[in-house]
Parts: structure tokens; C-alpha cells; sequence
């Protein structure tokens, strides 16, 4: 009896230090994000290679990124962005950019798989997400903020906007040419390549919907037909 009830606290006590273990080592790659937008190649290269980064803070950015984002449209003064807020769907406008930016990474996985990647598909998703920080950090602040500025304080906004952007594009080229082990010149072309490849695989799905679509119609008037024949 008394061996069941040791074997049982023991149990517990692995079960709880597994996840303070998780606890810690999320909160320390979600710190580490700092580190990687002020120190990228450095921080990329660490991000996947000594696994400093992890899948649950990634899905974190991600989140946070797709919050702000609609955040933005419903909060922000009507001096800076004039949006439908009546029509606005939040699930529509998220789906909008979430689907998108799994497409481009699995674009860019496909297409540098073909061409001496090294980058697994979890290791651009992972750097992709953390690439999307400053954007966070910058706009969900500016949110606030736009609401505390006159419309001739506007550059402050716009510029504030910009700066968020293309630190976050920077962030995406110096991820992906640490993770591809790339050149600056082939992380580029790679680019280029990754957003005509998502314009295509979006391209397909469109044609895939479209033609079930018809086929779901024509089956439907079939039986339709058929019923109508039959009675």
C-alpha cells in the first residue's frame, strides 16, 4: 500500500517538474525574441540551430500579431484609418492574414527544399512568427497612442508604422538567409521565388473550391431533377 501511494507521489512530483520545465523554457524563448530583433544573425541562427526557440512561443507571436491587426482596425482613431467597424469580421480579417502566412511558409519550404535549403518548414514557421515582434511591439502601443495625437501629429504615426514594417521584412530576410544558410543575394531571389509560389498555390486553391463548388451545384440539381421526375 504504501509503495502504490510512493509510486503515485513520485508520479506527481515528475509530472509538475515537467511542467515548471516547460513553464521556464517558454518563458525564456519568449525573453529571447528581444534578443533576436536586436541582435538577428546572431539570434536567428540560435533560434533554430541551438533551438533557443520554441513552437508555443511562436504560435504566442502569431496570436499577439493577429490581435493587433484587428485591434488595429477597431481601435485606432478615425483620424489615421477610416474602417467599416460594422462590417468589420474578425475572424475573416484574422483567416485573411493567417492564411496567407502559412501559404508563404510553406512556399518557401517547398521551394528552398529544391535548392539546398536547410531550413526545415517548423524552423521557418518558428522564425517567420518571430520576425513579426517589432510589428507587435511598435503598433499595439500605437494604437493607444493615435487616439492622443491631432491629425497634424500624424507623421509620428505614419512614421512609427513604417519602422514597425521594415524591421519586420528585415527581420524575415536575415531569418531566412540564417536558417537556408543563403547568400544575401539567393535569400533574395528565394524571396521573390516564395511569393510567386504562394500567388500559385492560392492560385490552386481557388481553382480547387471553384470547380468543387460546380460539381457539389451539379450534383445537387441532379438529384433535384431526379426527385422532381420521380414524384
Amino acid at each position: 500500500m504504501s509503495t502504490a501511494k510512493s509510486a503515485r507521489t513520485t508520479d506527481k512530483a515528475e509530472k509538475s517538474s515537467g511542467r515548471s520545465a516547460w513553464w521556464a523554457r517558454y518563458k525564456d524563448s519568449l525573453r529571447y525574441a528581444l534578443y533576436v530583433i536586436s541582435h538577428p544573425f546572431d539570434g536567428f541562427w540560435d533560434l533554430t540551430h541551438e533551438h533557443r526557440g520554441t513552437l508555443a512561443a511562436a504560435n504566442t507571436f502569431l496570436i499577439l500579431f493577429l490581435i493587433t491587426r484587428v485591434l488595429k482596425l477597431l481601435c485606432t482613431s478615425f483620424q489615421f484609418i477610416s474602417s467599416p467597424i460594422q462590417h468589420i469580421n474578425v475572424f475573416e480579417e484574422m483567416g485573411s492574414l493567417l492564411l496567407p502566412f502559412l501559404i508563404l511558409c510553406l512556399a518557401n519550404w517547398a521551394m528552398t527544399t529544391l535548392f539546398d535549403g536547410k531550413g526545415r518548414f517548423i524552423d521557418i514557421y518558428i522564425a517567420m512568427c518571430y520576425a513579426l515582434v517589432p510589428y507587435i511591439l511598435i503598433q499595439l502601443p500605437m494604437i493607444l497612442i493615435s487616439n492622443m495625437l491631432t491629425f497634424e501629429e500624424g507623421s509620428l504615426y505614419t512614421v512609427m508604422l513604417s519602422i514597425s514594417v521594415i524591421w519586420s521584412a528585415f527581420l524575415v530576410f536575415v531569418g531566412l538567409m540564417e536558417i537556408h544558410d543563403y547568400s544575401p543575394g539567393k535569400t533574395f531571389i528565394f524571396i521573390i521565388v516564395t511569393i510567386v509560389g504562394a500567388a500559385v498555390i492560392i492560385f490552386l486553391i481557388l481553382v480547387f473550391f471553384s470547380l468543387l463548388s460546380d460539381a457539389v451545384g451539379f450534383f445537387v440539381s441532379l438529384y433535384r431533377e431526379a426527385s422532381y421526375r420521380l414524384n
